[in-house]
């Protein structure tokens, strides 16, 4: 099927995607060409898990909205900018210190010169970037002026390219430029607090709490380095925030200078004051939340289980926020179930007559258990309403004790009959206490 382009409609697309990106992945992000963002992940890929997981991730959130992306994490917004362009799968990472060899053999279209110049070079023979950055400057800039320097210089890290960040009116931002540049750790701190107290105050008169705040350093050499704090529920503490964001201070590099700080909330949430009742006797309390902050700010995911409506065990569990309230959903209690239920359940060898009795013995991870005791089987229906191919699916699941008293849980793909409901294959799922 064909449809009419409409660019318009693209690239407010891209921008509501970058607005996206801001506020999940990277604290300066901004629209590269007409099909593109450039994310300034460093320094907050550790949110994530680390370069690997947060891009794989990035592409498994655009595949289950029916979109194709494309992803290369590279050491310079050029070489990323050619890579992902070039590349044939979803991801790409660039080693550090390895843009030559990732590029050179690059056409010279990668280097985003303008089309004129492109055909030029190519009439001059020029076909990769591997050439072009091979051939002496001079008479270049003679010919084509600086800026085919300049992109190259760019791409292999020679000359800063700073990435000027997406904002919108919504965002809730305040910043402090300086006539003299700063970098004295204890003077940064000084009007990282200031401005965390005039954030304080717009988020106050909005209504609203912080969930992820972004300091964005602009040093005197053009680049930008920038450090993302969230909390679990939304804030409005300055004490608390002014804490989040001093911790991890030592991690700015001034360079040079810094002259100017900017403060984001690029995510809040609503927030309504709770009046406190004074009181003569100190009251206890039990919230988490601070301890969950510094977790989460390290890069360790806090969350807590919670049941989810499934009849299939792997399934009948969600991860939900460390702070969420408690679901009025609970578990099927009429059935014992194992403290450890395994991700995935692994194949084990197991003798039994089908279709309903327990195994003899069986065989797992090498070793041989016999089986003293059994509970069962207790039956579990694929959920055929969601996925077809679990029409006919069944699988029996045991309780067995071993002689040492190990109880384990257990189950058999099918009924023991009709091949259709399953493969009669033994799994183990679960270990009890």
């Amino acid at each position: 099927m064909l449809v009419d382009a409409d660019p318009t409609a693209d690239a407010l697309a891209l921008d509501r995607i970058g607005l996206w990106a801001l506020g999940h992945y990277s604290p300066i992000v901004a629209v590269d060409g007409i099909d593109g963002l450039v994310l300034d992940t460093e320094g907050a890929d550790h949110l994530q898990g680390g370069e690997l997981p947060m891009i794989t991730g990035m592409v498994n959130m655009f595949r289950a909205r029916k979109l194709t992306a494309r992803i290369a994490i590279a050491d310079t917004w050029g070489a990323a900018h050619a890579c992902v362009r070039a590349i044939n799968r979803d991801t790409v990472i660039v080693p550090r210190g390895e843009i030559m060899r990732a590029v050179e053999k690059l056409p010279i279209s990668l280097l985003r010169l303008q089309e004129k110049v492109v055909q030029d070079l190519r009439v001059l023979g020029f076909q990769s970037i591997g050439e072009l950055s091979a051939t002496p400057r001079a008479p270049l800039a003679l010919r084509f002026g600086p800026e085919v320097g300049r992109r190259l210089d760019q791409t292999f890290g020679r000359m800063n390219e700073p990435i000027d960040p997406i904002r919108t009116t919504d965002l809730v931002e305040v910043s402090r430029s300086f006539q003299e540049p700063i970098g004295a750790a204890e003077t940064i701190n000084k009007y990282v607090g200031r401005l965390v107290v005039q954030l304080v105050a717009e988020l106050e008169k909005r209504g609203l709490g912080a969930r992820r705040t972004d300091l964005i350093v602009h040093k005197i050499d053009n680049t930008i380095q920038a450090i993302r704090a969230g909390t679990a529920k939304p804030a409005r503490d300055v004490a608390w925030l002014s804490k989040l964001f001093k911790d991890r201070t030592e991690k700015i590099e001034p360079g040079f200078g810094i002259e100017k700080l900017v403060l984001v909330a690029v995510l809040a949430e609503p927030l309504v004051e709770e009046q406190k009742v004074s009181s003569l006797v100190e009251e206890k309390t039990s919230d988490m939340t601070p301890l969950i902050d510094i977790f989460g700010n390290r890069g360790q995911r806090v969350y807590r289980f919670a049941p989810f409506a499934s009849d299939v065990p792997e399934r009948s569990v969600q991860r939900v926020s460390a702070v969420a309230e408690a679901l009025e959903n609970t578990w099927v209690g009429h059935w014992r179930r194992p403290v450890r239920l395994f991700d995935r359940p692994e194949q084990i060898q197991a003798i039994a007559m089908m279709p309903d009795y327990p195994p003899a013995t069986i065989t797992w991870r090498g070793k041989r258990h016999r089986v003293k005791r059994a509970d069962g089987p207790e039956r579990i229906f694929g959920e055929w309403w969601m996925r077809p191919n679990e029409l006919e699916a069944v699988r029996d699941y045991f309780v067995i004790e071993n002689e040492d008293g190990e109880r384990f849980w257990i189950f058999r793909s099918g009924d023991g009959v009709d091949p259709e409901t399953g493969s009669h294959k033994w799994f183990m799922h679960g270990i009890f206490a």
